[in-house]
């Protein structure tokens, strides 16, 4: 498959695609970026990851990106990280999505980081409910299973 073909591809997943580069720059953003997170590829393309991270949990992001960059691993290449962000607007949403570190050839340094995200909004809360009414069950002295 040739490049261009591969890049199509990638601009058709119904999956957000954001590219950064080492320094955390949008390198490369969907159409699924576009619809998931409401800035368009002209408007993302060139900021900082910030873009889409809740002021909070900034620090928390750069600290574990620095580390990736660092050493080069991740542990989420093939398990789903599920976070915060948030929408041009200002809507918070949950995203869950896994990442892929791309290297320089003959060189173990990262230069982009590809990630393929999807909005996990409607899952997480309906855990969250899912959670809180097995906590509100538990402590229901009439539910408690009888001593032997």
């Amino acid at each position: 498959m040739d490049d261009e073909t591969l890049a199509e591809v990638v601009r058709g997943l119904a999956d957000a695609v954001l590219i950064a580069d080492a320094d955390g720059q949008i390198v490369f953003w969907n159409a699924a970026a576009e619809r998931l997170f409401g800035w368009t590829d002209a408007e993302a393309v060139g900021q900082r990851l910030d873009l889409i991270i809740p002021e909070r949990l900034r620090d928390r992001h750069w600290e574990g990106w620095h580390r990736v960059m660092a050493t080069g691993e991740t542990k989420y290449g093939d398990s789903l990280l599920e976070v915060p962000a948030l929408r041009r607007d200002g809507t918070p949403l949950s995203i869950a999505f896994t990442v892929s570190l791309v290297t320089k050839p003959g060189a173990d340094k990262v230069t982009r980081v590809v990630a393929v995200i999807r909005d996990d909004t409607v899952r997480w809360q309906e855990r969250r409910a899912l959670n809180a009414e097995l906590v509100r069950l538990r402590a229901d002295p009439r539910l408690a299973e009888p001593s032997s």
